[in-house]
């Protein structure tokens, strides 16, 4: 089995044991990477920033830590992390007092497999990804560049491919993305006039728009800087660049959401 980077994982436990030891080396083997952590909230605080999702190993008497408990409800409420229990019933039943069942993804009461669990960590997380990932559409004429945008972006978000301004007009009759990247110059419709039609349509104008284009001139960029797009990227920037510049928006865009 290919071992592929996936997202962090929180494994929060007040003790380390076989069974400990067995579900952090079964969910490294299927591409994460497991950072064990007490119970305690400076720990998590260093992590926050960095998680995919949140594994607690229940034990006696941790439902007693509110305050800690409080604060991994908050960080879970506010980034939509998945978070799974194991541990006694009782104890998970104890535990969901302050956590409540609603924001939790998956419990496992022991006795655990560790294998069994890993998997099912795994299918829920892909499951949670698919549907918390950002939407992005993506317009472009040229089959090159969809093919590429996408193998930048599928990772982190859903991509949709659109080679024309008609495609992407039947996508959002009944779609609304979370941003949509579009290309300056296509056949028929190009991307100023697409974005001109979306703009004075009351359901689409606040749809943010980064232009992805090849089109650096002072000209074209003037003619859509009036149209105000959350972003104007050129295509001869490094992928990466690209990627960084969409997470930025994403994480700017939640920044304000919460304030």
């Amino acid at each position: 089995m290919e071992n592929v980077q996936k997202e962090q994982i929180l494994f929060i436990t007040d003790i380390t044991n076989f069974l400990v030891e067995s579900i952090k080396g079964k969910l490294e083997h299927l591409g994460y990477r497991v950072v064990v952590s007490k119970l305690n909230i400076e720990e998590i605080r260093r992590c926050k920033g960095l998680l995919g999702a949140i594994l607690i190993h229940v034990q006696e008497n941790m439902a007693v830590k509110t305050k800690e408990l409080t604060f991994l409800k908050d960080i879970v409420l506010e980034n939509a992390y998945p978070i799974f229990l194991t541990g006694n019933m009782d104890d998970v039943n104890a535990v969901e007092k302050t956590l409540p069942p609603n924001i939790i993804t998956g419990e496992f009461y022991r006795p655990v497999d560790a294998g069994e669990l890993s998997e099912k960590v795994n299918v829920f997380i892909d499951e949670h990804r698919g549907k918390n990932k950002k939407k992005v559409l993506v317009v472009d004429d040229s089959g090159t560049t969809l093919r590429n945008v996408k193998n930048w972006l599928e990772q982190k978000y859903q991509v949709i491919l659109a080679n024309s301004a008609t495609m992407a007009l039947k996508y959002l009759t009944l779609n609304k993305p979370d941003l949509i990247l579009l290309d300056y110059e296509m056949p028929v419709c190009d991307g100023k006039q697409l974005m001109e039609m979306l703009r004075a349509d009351e359901d689409y104008s606040k749809v943010p728009i980064f232009f992805l284009t090849g089109k650096n001139d002072r000209e074209s960029i003037a003619q859509v800087t009036v149209l105000r797009p959350a972003g104007y990227l050129l295509k001869t920037l490094p992928p990466a660049q690209i990627v960084k510049a969409i997470d930025d928006f994403f994480e700017k865009q939640k920044g304000e959401h919460v304030v």
